[in-house]
């Protein structure tokens, strides 16, 4: 029997990680594990910055927010892997679906641009610590926050929009744990070119521009702390900036795997599998990162525990 097209679908099933019912419970057991840790250590972040006058600075101010996007992030992915799994469906409706993939765009996209904006609040204090806080005033650090959400938003909703206009066929089965965007733009029956043009496009320049930002900042960083005559003075200048050089270098490093697999792979499990590094394993490490290698939210964190 063929299939027939419909502008509108009720439903797609999600495949998951793999057909093995036996290791559902362990996978299960795993993610809620990860989650559970992600949104604990996240939340301790933001309570940490919250609770100490001496983290409402520019840098704990995007860093707070970091962790609620980070907390949002992995909550749009695995929730819903789980109650599949729990309940062993492997349904989604298609609003589920659309609405999965608006948010799921939303904070990738926001978590890009606040590593970009902590980037550049890096450079100011490292580059010109005499005018740090006249430049990163609350009036600036405010607008930063406001566009990067906005431009996530629009970002976002764009490609929700290109996803109306496309129509699907019967047994619309997407081989991965949630609704990845180019994986549901593979199922439609109707012409699709479009909406690659405007993936890769807009996604290409909201991954470019932060990522040069970035590096242009941590250039200016090099070439001033190489100016420093003392090593300790070195070390002080380049600690400031060392948790959020490593969340970067994880959450590029994590994109550019599942770039990499995708155009070297065409098993979609192993692009499923490969996705759960940076949808999953990065907004868990994040916590670590900032709490491992930051004294200040050691000192913070100590004081909560009292």
């Amino acid at each position: 029997m063929k299939p027939e097209n419909q502008t509108r679908v009720s439903e797609f099933i999600l495949l998951g990680l793999s057909d093995d019912r036996e290791i559902q419970p362990l996978l299960f057991g795993i993610f809620l594990s990860i989650y559970l840790v992600t949104v604990f250590g996240n939340l301790l972040i933001m309570l940490a910055i919250i609770s100490d006058s001496h983290l409402h600075t520019p840098m704990y101010f995007f860093l707070a927010n970091l962790s609620f996007t980070d907390i949002c992030f992995i909550s749009t992915t695995t929730s819903k892997m789980l109650w599949n799994i729990q309940t062993e469906s492997k349904t989604i409706t298609y609003e589920n679906c659309l609405s999965q993939m608006y948010f799921f765009i939303l904070f990738a996209a926001l978590d890009n641009f606040l590593l970009t904006v902590m980037a550049y609040d890096r450079f100011v204090a490292i580059c010109q610590p005499l005018y740090y806080t006249v430049i990163m005033n609350p009036r600036l650090c405010g607008l930063l926050l406001l566009a990067s959400w906005l431009l996530s938003a629009l970002h976002s909703l764009l490609h929700d929009l290109m996803i109306l206009r496309l129509s699907f066929c019967t047994g619309l089965e997407i081989p991965h744990f949630f609704c990845d965007l180019i994986k549901v733009v593979q199922l439609a029956c109707s012409g699709n070119f479009l909406n690659y043009l405007v993936m890769y496009f807009s996604t290409g320049l909201l991954g470019a521009i932060p990522f040069t930002g970035i590096l242009f900042s941590y250039y200016k960083i090099v070439s001033s702390i190489l100016r420093i005559s003392t090593i300790e003075g070195k070390y002080k200048a380049f600690s400031t900036c060392g948790s959020h050089l490593s969340a970067v270098t994880l959450f590029y490093v994590t994109s550019l795997g599942v770039y990499l697999s995708s155009d070297t792979t065409q098993n979609s499990r192993t692009n499923a599998r490969a996705s759960v590094m940076y949808t999953v394993v990065t907004p868990m490490m994040n916590p670590f990162i900032y709490s491992l290698r930051n004294k200040d939210i050691q000192q913070s964190l100590r004081k909560l525990s009292r």
